[in-house]
Order: C-alpha cells, then structure tokens, then sequence
C-alpha cells in the first residue's frame, strides 16, 4: 500500500526493507530472551541467527532473481536491491537450516532442543517480514470481489494497479502469527525433541499450498496446474510429517 515510507532529498526509505529488518530483529530478541530461559548462551545463539539468516535473506533473494530473471536481465544490479521487495521463502530456509545445522554441530548446540526454539522465531519474523510484502505490492493475490478485497493505487507498487484483490500477504501474515502462537503452546507441551520445528515446517507448508491458489502474481506450474511453489511445499510437508513420526519413535 506504501512502497516508499520516506522520501527526502532523492533517498528512499522502503516500506519493506524496514518490515523485514523489523521482523529480523523481533525474531533475533525473541531467541535471545528464549536461550537463557533454555540455558543456552545468549551470545552465541545470536551468532547462530546473524550467520543463518544472512545466508537465508541472500539464497531467498537469489531464487527470487532467477525465477524473475527476465524483469532483471536487462539491469542485472537491481537485483542487490532487495529492499524494494522480492525473496523467496523456502529459497532462503532451506540452505539457511542446512548452515544452522553445520554450525550448531560445530559449536556443541543440542540440535533438536535449538531448531525447536528458533522455530517460533522463525515464524514471528516471516509475519512481520510478510506486512512488508503486503506494503511492496509483491506476492499480490488473484482479483476478487470479497468485501476485504484490497485495491493498490501507489504506481511504485508491484501489484496491479486499480484491481481489487486477495490480499494474500496479509492472509499469510495472520496465518503465521497463528502459528507462532501456536508453536509458544507447543515448546511448552512437546512430547519429543524435534516436534516443535517440523510441526512449524509441516503446518507452514501446509498453509502456504493452499495459500498458492489465491495468488495472482507470475507463476510457474509443474503439473496439474499446481505451481513450483506447491511441489516445494508439498515435499516439506512430506518431509515434516516424516521426521515427526521418526522423532516420535526414536
């Protein structure tokens, strides 16, 4: 709805780059304030974080670009300017859970006690970082003539203009605080180590396919009409529910 928040003097403040460094910094405190309740050292969890969301917010950014490659072919650098919106969620995740894994080995980290307690964190960040894209215009729904509908008008957005429609983002967004609830319930009821992150993983997923058929913005489908989005989702929420029963019998 609000591209730019500030402008002065030719720079731009985006709306969105401050969500998503909203959402980096509220999730960061969150884990801060949960590692000492868990015994774990403030200090080198927050390492942990810095480290795995860097190379998450730069793989999400990078999948962005490639599955877009044709808006930036012609000027390769705006694609350093991810402030104006554009990451893809499972592109940043997935190698961002694979160097916390790398790390928490290295430096001695329970893993399955600390991916439960970054796991609400995961999910408060990625709601907040959510109302940015909502701000941006990006991950825009389909039209629709529901009441709640919601038309953009600011041409720096990425959504159509003068269209009403699905506000996904901001369904994404409730959807995710939802779980981020949820999850704070869960780390205090868990049965098995483990259970709190891949129920985040499974449910996200979940969430996120159904999500994908109100969305309006480009797609690339597989089969079926589903999107490449969809087929991700869908082997996470395999892969969750796996883990979970493993887990569970371990």
């Amino acid at each position: 709805m609000f591209p730019v928040l500030l402008s002065f003097k030719g720079f731009h403040l985006y709306t969105y780059g401050v969500m998503v460094a909203l959402g980096v910094l509220a999730g960061m405190l969150f884990v801060r304030r949960e590692a000492r309740r868990e015994g774990f050292d403030p200090e080198r969890v927050t390492d942990l974080i810095f480290w795995t969301l860097l190379v998450g917010l730069i793989c999400s950014r990078l999948v962005f670009v490639l599955l877009h490659w044709t808006e930036y072919r012609a000027e390769p650098l705006r694609a350093l300017k991810f402030w104006e919106g554009g990451l893809v969620f499972y592109g940043g995740i997935v190698p961002g859970i694979l160097l916390g894994i790398a790390l928490m080995r290295c430096w001695g980290f329970p893993l399955w006690r600390t991916l439960d307690l970054a796991a609400p964190a995961l999910a408060l960040g990625h709601a907040i970082g959510r109302l940015g894209c909502f701000s941006a215009g990006c991950c825009y729904g389909k039209p629709t003539r529901l009441p709640w509908g919601v038309t953009f008008g600011d041409p720096r957005s990425l959504a159509p203009l003068g269209v009403k429609l699905h506000p996904t983002q901001l369904y994404s967004s409730f959807g995710l605080f939802c779980l981020f609830f949820l999850l704070l319930w869960l780390r205090r009821h868990r049965a098995f180590g483990g259970q709190v992150f891949f129920t985040y993983m499974a449910l996200y997923s979940a969430f996120r396919f159904g999500l994908e058929f109100l969305r309006g913005d480009p797609r690339t489908t597989l089969f079926w009409g589903l999107s490449h989005n969809q087929g991700v989702m869908a082997l996470l929420f395999g892969l969750s529910l796996f883990m979970l029963s493993y887990l569970r019998r371990r």
